[in-house]
């Protein structure tokens, strides 16, 4: 069991916080934004930063190559449609998306925006922990969760229509 602390300050204890999401046994702050048979869009649990959505699957896999055919279709289609959301419902311009094989989680995707402030951390890949660490220490206030909590509303909305 891994003790992870998440952005509205609850510790929750899981062997696998992906398997906690996508079963429901942990709901995300502001919810599921789009589900699937096969995965599963939710707002990021640890780090308070609009738009910031993880696509993961349902399945407890951790390659990109262990994803089925029918899987693939839909990792792909839905990836397009969350960016698609992004872009129409937040004016999002540029997303890092991040996949790791040897995470404590299943196989998921990052799918960061990139906000004005983020850039004084850096343009690389290099820039993202520092912008993720600063949004969990010094964003985390009830100011920036309720613009947070909109965003989720909004692609939400715009991803189920």
């Amino acid at each position: 069991m891994r003790k992870i602390t998440l952005s509205n300050g609850k510790t929750v204890e899981v062997e696998c916080l992906s398997c906690a999401l996508t079963s429901g046994l942990i709901v995300p702050d502001g919810g599921v934004m789009l589900e699937t048979q096969h995965f599963h869009a939710h707002q990021d649990v640890a780090y308070p930063i609009k738009g910031l959505v993880i696509l993961a699957s349902k399945r407890h896999i951790k390659c990109f190559d262990e994803l089925t055919e029918e899987e693939k279709l839909d990792y792909i289609t839905i990836l397009s449609k969350i960016r698609q959301a992004q872009r129409n419902v937040l004016g999002i311009e540029y997303v890092y998306y991040f996949y790791n094989e040897d995470t404590t989680h299943h196989f998921h995707t990052w799918m960061v925006p990139r906000y004005d402030w983020m850039y004084d951390f850096g343009r690389s890949v290099e820039s993202v922990r520092p912008v993720l660490l600063h949004a969990r220490n010094e964003m985390n206030n009830s100011e920036n969760r309720q613009e947070v909590m909109e965003a989720i509303k909004a692609l939400t909305d715009e991803l189920n229509k």
